[in-house]
Formats: C-alpha cells, sequence, structure tokens
C-alpha cells in the first residue's frame, strides 16, 4: 500500500474495481482545512477519464506494472499486431486500445504497459513524435509561412491531420501523437 505522496504522473492503482492511470496531479494545502490531492485519473480498461480527489494521507493500492519494448508489424482489421523487441513473441492489441492508433506505421517501435502478476496487456504508449509522408493534400501555396491557415492532408497510415499551407504532396511531416498535431516539415 501507498499513500497519496506517492502519487505521479503514470501511477497505476486500483480504485472502483478498476485500474487507472494518474494522467495529471495536483498537491494543494489550503490556508484552511486539510491538505488534498487533486487528480485526473484514465481508466486502464474503458479508457474514460475521471477527476478525484484524495485526502491527505489516503491509502492507495499501486499496481506493479512492466513496460516492454515492441515494434508494431501490422494492423489486420481492427487489431494490431506488435513483436517484443527482446524475445520475438507476437502479441494482437485491439484497437480500441491505442490512442490515435492510425498515426503508427510499420517497424515503429512502442511501449507496452504489462499488468506484472497477470501478464496482461494494460496501455501502450506510442512514441511523442512521429515522422510521416503526405500522402495527399491539396497544391500548398509557396513563401506562406507567416499565418497559422492548415489544411486538411492524409498522410502514408491513412490518418488525417492539419498542417500548413505551403505543405505538399511527398512531404515528410512530424507528427505530435498525444495531440495529433504537425510540429515541423522534415528535410529529405
Amino acid at each position: 500500500m501507498a499513500s497519496t505522496s506517492d502519487i505521479k504522473n503514470g501511477l497505476c492503482m486500483n480504485y472502483n474495481h478498476d485500474i487507472f492511470k494518474v494522467v495529471e496531479f495536483l498537491h494543494v494545502k489550503p490556508g484552511k482545512g486539510p491538505a488534498f490531492v487533486r487528480t485526473k485519473l484514465k481508466s486502464l480498461t474503458t479508457g474514460k477519464v475521471i477527476d478525484n480527489t484524495f485526502p491527505a494521507g489516503h491509502k492507495i493500492d499501486v499496481v506493479r506494472v512492466e513496460r516492454r519494448t515492441h515494434q508494431f508489424l501490422y494492423k489486420d482489421g481492427e487489431v494490431f499486431n506488435f513483436m517484443n523487441a527482446e524475445t520475438y513473441d507476437q502479441v494482437e492489441i485491439e484497437g480500441k486500445m491505442i490512442e490515435n492508433g492510425d498515426l503508427l506505421k510499420d517497424g515503429e517501435n512502442v511501449e507496452i504497459l504489462y499488468h506484472a502478476d497477470k501478464e496482461i496487456p494494460l496501455t501502450i504508449d506510442l512514441p511523442q513524435y512521429v515522422t510521416l509522408e503526405i500522402s495527399y493534400t491539396e497544391p500548398g501555396a509557396k513563401g506562406n509561412t507567416a499565418t497559422n491557415v492548415t489544411k486538411p492532408a492524409t498522410v502514408t497510415t491513412g490518418a488525417q491531420i492539419k498542417v500548413p499551407i505551403f505543405i505538399n504532396e511527398g512531404d515528410l511531416v512530424k507528427v505530435d501523437t498525444k495531440t495529433r498535431s504537425y510540429v515541423e516539415r522534415i528535410k529529405k
């Protein structure tokens, strides 16, 4: 058992008969009254995000997890297939468990979080940024880089993102996997 002083981003815990991951937390010590910890928790089974407040010193049941590096192999319908980088075992993961899975390209390395006692995958952490090629977009306007005007674009994985108007088909772009936003154009 741990207490609220052990809460940090990424901590996994049993709460309300489910496994939750701490997304955000804030220790609050008001001028009047007892201290508390305000948290934002994400369910690893349903993906639902809830806000919860724990009183200071509250005991929490921490789930022991292991991070393992896997390589994305291919997608078969709604099932993603990965290979463990150390043991070469293959794992099939439901598409609903992967947030922004349409940004994954073949050969990309990801971190899969496993429940250490039950050996079941809980969640998948994509790399923060991925480099993708634009497969379709309207022709760009050269030199127009001063404004924040964007246009829709399709990348080679089939995902739709917004890019600045100077981006053309065939350009390589860096994409943030958390926000699905364009970061920069990559020179070839």
